[in-house]
């Protein structure tokens, strides 16, 4: 059986490097024969627009038909592929997972529907912000930073409110134990519980836990745990002035050198070269 690729960029390995990624879909499948194999992405969620053509996508497992006007959200984990008809084009607009989260207020209610692989009918308004944030994108005009995240924000507040009321969710079957097990997480990730105790309080196995989550993101549960943590230490970074050692404290870490070996081992560089990285571009 074949290995399913996580990419952390559409196709790519590096971190994302910029407020948002965007690419058209026939650049990227164009060069792939418009074909792109299953893969899911580590730390990225991506909105998905056909503007003319058809595509055969499938979403953990699940098949989908998008077609004119047809917009995917894919969360981070989801395991997706696209069969896109030659000369298909359209928009794929990709953000970090930190970088989202940042604007998802926990009693809003946006957060659990951006989490479900779906597919709604589009409309000029959700067209249209597509279209302007390419536009920004490209113009590297003053403000852009700030002008780009006030653009992504309107889009996932527009996908998620059509998601809630007329989408298609193309959810697994275990994705509400996913979701009950995340929501966890959320609550209690500073305590660093092992495994064992979210499946006790799930009322179920470690075992069956590991095996869903392995089914729905690659990896297992104890992954999950360590990569909320990391989400909000990247958030920290980028968004706040608190020291790397105020970081890891707020972060449940008693040793902030062995956060520190935590956050190296996850990303593959020190939570201060990350800030200078980030604060450079």
């Amino acid at each position: 059986m074949r290995e399913i690729e996580t990419f952390n960029l559409f196709g790519e390995y590096a971190d994302l490097p910029d407020v948002v990624h965007c690419e058209t879909i026939e650049v990227r499948s164009a060069l792939h024969d418009w074909e792109l194999t299953p893969h899911r992405h580590g730390r990225l969620h991506q909105f998905l627009m056909i503007d003319r053509g058809r595509a055969r996508a499938e979403f953990d497992g699940r098949d989908v038909d998008l077609s004119d006007g047809t917009v995917a959200n894919v969360p981070t984990g989801c395991v997706h592929s696209y069969s896109f008809e030659p000369g298909t084009q359209g928009w794929v607009v990709t953000v970090a997972s930190e970088v989202l989260d940042e604007w998802l207020a926990d009693g809003e209610g946006l957060r659990p529907v951006l989490a479900r692989a779906a597919r709604i009918d589009g409309s000029d308004e959700i067209r249209g912000a597509f279209v302007a944030i390419f536009e920004d994108f490209l113009a590297h005009r003053f403000a852009r930073a700030h002008v780009l995240r006030a653009r992504i924000a309107l889009l996932a507040g527009l996908v998620a409110r059509d998601i809630a009321e007329t989408g298609d969710d193309v959810a697994t079957p275990d994705s509400t134990l996913q979701r009950r097990f995340e929501a966890l997480v959320t609550q209690h990730y500073t305590d660093h519980l092992p495994v064992a105790e979210y499946a006790r309080r799930l009322a179920v196995s470690p075992t069956h836990l590991s095996r869903v989550m392995r089914q729905a993101t690659g990896r297992p549960a104890s992954a999950a745990i360590e990569d909320h943590i990391i989400r909000e230490a990247r958030r920290n970074l980028v968004y706040s002035n608190l020291t790397i050692a105020e970081i890891a404290y707020a972060l449940g870490y008693q040793d902030p050198a062995y956060f520190s070996r935590v956050f190296s081992r996850a990303t593959g560089q020190s939570p201060r070269a990350f800030r200078q990285k980030v604060g450079s571009t």
